[in-house]
């Protein structure tokens, strides 16, 4: 066996049902759907969620509390993790905090928390700061500038 003379087995390629193309075609005028009724109307159908009838599981729950479409969900890192990942003099920026794996996702805002020990300066650029970050981050002898 070569490799040009592999086929995909039989039944497996059909051609695709062209509806409503006259009566030749075997499937003409009601194009499959039969005659009359809600499945042979354009749009026609029961919706997701419908039940027979019966009243739908989301309408007979309880709906409750509130969901905060303008929430901020920031992505945490402490100043112990910038002391092991960046080097003295270094700029922490977002993109640098991407690379090196300690935050995730597409735009994501950060903010940096002071939980731990720093002793290089470094220059941070990141969405919040704690104030605890910010003294430990000046003490170290580097800045915390707000993007």
């Amino acid at each position: 066996m070569r490799l040009e003379d592999l086929r995909p087995p039989f039944g497996a390629k059909r051609e695709r049902k062209r509806v409503g193309r006259g009566h030749g075609s075997g499937l003409g005028k009601t194009s499959g759907r039969g005659q009359k009724g809600q499945l042979s109307r354009s749009g026609g159908g029961k919706g997701p969620g419908f039940e027979g009838g019966q009243t739908p599981i989301y309408r007979r729950l309880p709906k409750r509390g509130f969901n905060n479409k303008f929430k901020v969900e920031y992505s945490v890192v402490n100043v112990a993790d910038l002391e092991e990942r960046f080097e003295a003099g270094e700029t922490v920026t977002v993109e640098a905090l991407k690379q090196r794996g300690l935050v995730r996702g597409f735009d994501p805002k950060v903010k940096v928390l002071g939980e731990g020990d720093i002793t290089k300066a470094l220059s941070v650029k990141v969405n919040k700061f704690s104030e605890t970050a910010v003294e430990k981050i000046k003490a170290a002898g580097g800045s915390a500038e707000v993007v």
